[in-house]
């Protein structure tokens, strides 16, 4: 059944064309992903649906009576609500049925008329059978689930708006998962979660009774949970059944298939143009002129118009171009510490070791709040260890991309000042390599202070591939970048040959670059020889033979 429908939508923002004349059918229970390239129109697309942005062109149907949810990147909420409150107004139909049983509980204390009473127990019969049926005994049980398993625990006596970006957005997700809405939209539903809360996540809305429609850069999370996706990079093309990984070998197998139909019309309409010169041609040179050949000829000519052609697959995306040289060589041995404890009003992790030799490519996971970032600004300095040592071996030139990318006002004011500061060229040269990083044009003059969270880190990245690190301290490194450049920054660093330690909760990103795993739990740090499936699983094994050894 179709829940919702867009047929021929155009959107247009700021003169440039997001969407034109696109159309797409949402079934009940399917998880749909919108993909495509950051600024492709993917938010607007969502925000269409949920009825907040208008169409420019086309409609949009629904079935009779669907209730929708929108967890929005930027959420609005009324000030002077606390956390639990909001949750708690998650279930307002609910409310007003505990309400309406209360009234009637306090009018039958007081009613002496047998048959009153009588109307009175049968209408609280039918209101306790409604609150039952609708989940009025498990609201508390659902709210602490839901709170657990995205980790918005420790903050439910706060007002909302206390909390930073990532912890507002996590309780708006809350929120909408607990209204259960029939379609639920949410976009970039993984930002700010870490692996825990992402598992969670996946979980909950593989089991979820309505229908998903999500945008997501996270490959993991989409491999996970989409059963459809849409890619608007092309939107042309039909939807695609199955997670990421299926989509991006039949997205390659239909351009080469397209590609394939595309050269072999080439092929036909050159022998027709041929053709049609070669009657042209005789039926010029006829005494007098032949009107047979030229009616062939005119006819050609039509066919040759009326002939549906067949567009040349994009074979090329505007990506960012990566590519990191580690300079001199530093020595062996480029990490190393050595029982290190940190903490300020209470220990946050205590006893840590760790050893990076030259070459490796090393992450550290582990859930929000347990200390990873702490752990690269001990290495950088920032912060001291209150016990233990940390050591940064011999000739080690440091690169660091921090969560929070910030320039000194030293640097410059725009983008080109900035990069030119890192990377001393001229301006010529400097644009030249600026565009490969989606700076084009008049954008290396933008402002930095107005630079988006994924400009930013394509910027930072220009200036590291140009300083000539070798050893590179990533936090977060995924963040606000859309897949392809994700794809870019992971071909460059399996050729980078100098050190790297990332701290990251991008699977997808874990499983393709990293050789070894540093897994920070409850103040301890554990080292795994080898990627992030192979520490998880020596995890989940760990933890289930200590469970049944408890049993």
């Amino acid at each position: 059944m179709i829940v919702c429908s867009l047929n021929h939508a155009s959107k247009n923002i700021y003169n440039k064309q997001i969407l034109n004349n696109y159309s797409m059918e949402i079934k009940s229970g399917e998880r749909v992903a919108l993909v495509g390239p950051n600024g492709c129109g993917k938010t607007t697309l969502l925000q269409m649906i949920a009825g907040q942005e208008p169409l420019d062109e086309g409609d949009i149907h629904y079935k009779k009576g669907l209730s929708i949810g929108f967890v929005e990147q930027i959420p609005t909420v009324e000030a002077g609500k606390t956390v639990d409150a909001l949750l708690w107004e998650a279930f307002g139909d609910l409310h007003l049925i505990a309400e309406q049983m209360r009234e009637i509980e306090t009018k039958m204390a007081s009613e002496s008329e047998e048959n009153q009473l009588e109307k009175w127990l049968q209408q609280y019969g039918m209101l306790q059978s409604d609150f039952q049926d609708k989940g009025g005994y498990t609201m508390e049980a659902k709210i602490n689930q839901v709170a657990t398993g995205l980790g918005i625990h420790a903050f439910r006596k706060r007002l909302f708006y206390e909390l930073s970006g990532g912890e507002q957005t996590k309780v708006m997700l809350a929120i909408n998962l607990l209204n259960e809405p029939a379609l639920l939209l949410v976009d970039e539903p993984t930002n700010h979660l870490d692996i825990t809360a992402m598992d969670w996540l996946e979980q909950f809305l593989r089991q979820y009774g309505g229908t998903v429609v999500m945008t997501s850069h996270d490959r993991h999370f989409l491999d996970q949970v989409a059963t459809t996706i849409y890619d608007l990079d092309d939107q042309d093309a039909p939807s695609y059944e199955g997670g990421y990984t299926h989509f991006t070998i039949e997205k390659e197998k239909r351009m080469m298939a397209q590609f394939a139909a595309y050269q072999e019309q080439q092929k036909k309409i050159k022998k027709m143009r041929a053709a049609i010169k070669r009657l042209k041609a005789w039926a010029n040179r006829a005494n007098p002129p032949n009107d047979g050949l030229h009616r062939r000829a005119k006819s050609m000519e039509k066919a040759l118009e009326k002939m549906t052609k067949i567009e040349r697959p994009k074979t090329e995306q505007d990506q960012i171009s990566l590519s990191f040289q580690a300079g001199n060589r530093s020595g062996n041995d480029v990490i190393i510490l050595k029982d290190v404890s940190f903490g300020f009003d209470d220990v946050l992790f205590d006893h840590v070791n760790m050893h990076i030799r030259q070459g490796d490519k090393a992450a550290i996971v582990g859930d929000n709040g347990s200390g990873k970032s702490t752990i690269l600004k001990l290495i950088t300095g920032d912060w001291t260890p209150k016990t233990g040592v940390v050591q940064v071996g011999s000739n080690v030139k440091l690169g660091i991309l921090s969560q929070q990318v910030t320039f000194a006002e030293d640097y410059g004011t725009t983008v080109l000042d900035v990069f030119r500061y890192a990377a001393a060229m001229n301006e010529e040269k400097a644009r030249h390599i600026l565009a490969k990083f989606l700076f084009f044009g008049a954008s290396v003059f933008k402002k930095v202070d107005a630079l988006s969270g994924g400009e930013r880190i394509r910027l930072k990245l220009a200036q590291l591939m140009y300083q000539n690190m070798n050893l590179l301290l990533l936090d977060e490194p995924t963040n606000h970048l859309d897949i392809e450049s994700r794809e870019a920054l992971e071909e460059a660093l399996r050729q980078y040959d100098g050190t790297v330690l990332a701290v990251s909760h991008d699977r997808y990103f874990l499983n393709r670059m990293f050789n070894k795993t540093f897994w920070l739990s409850s103040g301890a740090l554990t080292a795994y020889p080898g990627r992030f499936s192979y520490a998880k699983e020596k995890r989940q094994s760990a933890h289930e033979n200590t469970s049944s050894m408890e049993k």
